[in-house]
């Protein structure tokens, strides 16, 4: 009965709208790192008189995903109780306004808040854009569709990597100084529309878990937990900030948090045990987490490596970043389709996503050590990031195509909430942490290399993955359908 109403979905219209979400999620939170590093390179706004700018500018990145993360289970949560179409499209229209308000206000405080905020809105639609994909798509192209629509992740990361660079400097005959505020202003306004087009094109009959009321209750439900993580957040900030305290511990602090609030969840929420205890899904959740590190290493900082090892001005540096963004409209595409030709055979998913897992790694390592050797090729960089990018992005899709093998049915939403929960310590760490580095070393290399052995480090939670009790977890999932 299930499979019958998938099948029957507009499915196609649906990824199309989903693709359009991921292209300004992504626009919106990759800003940040381009932004920082133009207010670095000119010396203006609250990074002027920064004695750390490149640590301080990795905190913002990092307090993004403070909030990111922490609405992870709960927009999953509460998109299995009241429909995940309705946490799409309320988590684009918040992003929108979000960043809108980014543009409009002055102030480090402020702007960490706002920042937080958007975090927190963004953090919904992750696990309720893949569950509604599940829930629509025939079983022989979920991998292909959920690698399709992530492609909107490679669109939005490119736009986000050159384009902001570009509207900046397009602002600053008009705004001067302030020229940074002009892609919050112009992303945000374009976001809401985004919003405003899904309600009319993704019908609520597309989703079986949507309920009356249900996008009422889920701005109650997603708005409490939100106002309450916010208040921490900025509290946790503002005391350890006035106790003198260094980035990287106020990162380590809020990874803590993070960590109480997985623990949380498990004590209270004992439907969703199984997602939490499942010994594959734990091993696939921390084999994520450098994942998200490089992910948000490169989306962050890459525009400055780049410019830093020889890549010219911001702008040619940024255009030589976004061939690594830009590989995803491949390799997601790419990573489904290989995910759905092995996934009928014995450890298919598994021991495709680990060997190209290992290709990834070494293609992280190839790029370090080529840009640590002072080579200075603008083709070669480009190259090797096209490549490694490609496998980067393929890795993904297998990984959430690989959810959905695990996780038992009425359970996925919340399933890749706690995936993108747990692997979002990488993004939360990875900005402010790399930062650091780059401040005490005058390097980029220390960092380069600890994002190759942490991607490493993935491939040995891939392979520990059993086939035995992965056999377990679809043949419950086949009795529930």
């Amino acid at each position: 009965m299930v499979q019958t109403n998938e099948v029957e979905q507009p499915y196609k219209r649906i990824w199309g709208m989903l693709f359009v979400g991921w292209v300004f999620a992504y626009f919106d939170r990759t800003i940040t790192g381009p932004v920082v590093s133009w207010m670095i390179a000119n010396d203006v706004a609250f990074l002027a008189d920064a004695s750390n700018p490149y640590a301080l500018g990795g905190l913002l990145g990092s307090l993004f995903f403070a909030g990111y993360m922490l609405t992870q289970f709960p927009g999953g949560y509460f998109g299995d109780k009241y429909g995940h179409r309705n946490m799409v499209i309320l988590s684009i229209l918040w992003a929108g306004i979000t960043t809108i308000f980014t543009g409009l206000f002055e102030g480090l405080l402020v702007f960490i808040a706002l920042r937080v905020l958007t975090g927190l809105g963004e953090g919904a639609f992750y696990s309720n854009d893949r569950s509604l994909i599940a829930q629509v798509t025939p079983p022989k192209k979920l991998g292909l569709g959920m690698g399709i629509v992530m492609g909107g992740l490679s669109v939005g990361l490119t736009l986000g990597l050159v384009g902001t660079i570009y509207l900046i400097e397009w602002a600053v005959p008009y705004l001067g100084n302030d020229a940074w505020k002009s892609p919050f202003l112009l992303l945000g306004a374009s976001t809401i529309l985004v919003a405003i087009v899904m309600m009319k094109v993704i019908p609520k009959s597309a989703d079986v878990k949507s309920k009356p009321n249900g996008f009422k209750n889920s701005v109650k439900g997603l708005g409490g937990y939100s106002l309450v993580f916010l208040v921490i957040i900025m509290a946790v900030y503002i005391v350890t900030d006035s106790l003198g305290l260094s980035e990287g511990l106020m990162a380590a602090i809020f990874t803590v948090f993070s960590i109480g609030f997985v623990v949380y969840i498990y004590k209270t929420k004992k439907e969703v045990r199984p997602v939490l205890k499942n010994r594959n899904l734990f091993l696939l959740y921390l084999s994520a987490i450098p994942i998200m590190w490089h992910l948000w290493f490169y989306s962050f900082w890459s525009v400055s490596i780049v410019k830093d090892f020889g890549g010219g001005t911001l702008t040619t540096a940024a255009l030589v970043a976004s061939f690594n963004a830009i590989a995803g409209l491949i390799g997601f595409p790419l990573g489904g389709y290989i995910s759905d030709k092995v996934a009928q055979y014995e450890n298919g998913r598994r021991n495709t996503l680990f060997v190209l897992t290992v290709a990834f790694a070494a293609s992280v390592f190839v790029f370090a050590i080529y840009l640590m050797s002072g080579a200075t090729s603008l083709i070669i960089m480009s190259s090797i990031l096209f490549i490694s990018g490609i496998l980067f992005f393929a890795v993904q899709s297998i990984q959430h195509a690989f959810i959905s093998d695990l996780a038992p049915a009425e359970h996925r939403g919340s399933a890749f909430g706690l995936w993108n929960l747990i692997a979002e310590f990488g993004a939360l760490l990875s900005p402010v942490i790399s930062g650091v580095l780059r401040d005490k070393t005058e390097s980029w290399s220390a960092p380069l290399l600890l994002d190759g052995g942490l991607v490493a480090a993935s491939c040995i939670c891939i392979i520990l993955i059993s086939t035995k009790a992965r056999k377990k977890v679809k043949s419950t999932e086949t009795v529930t359908a």
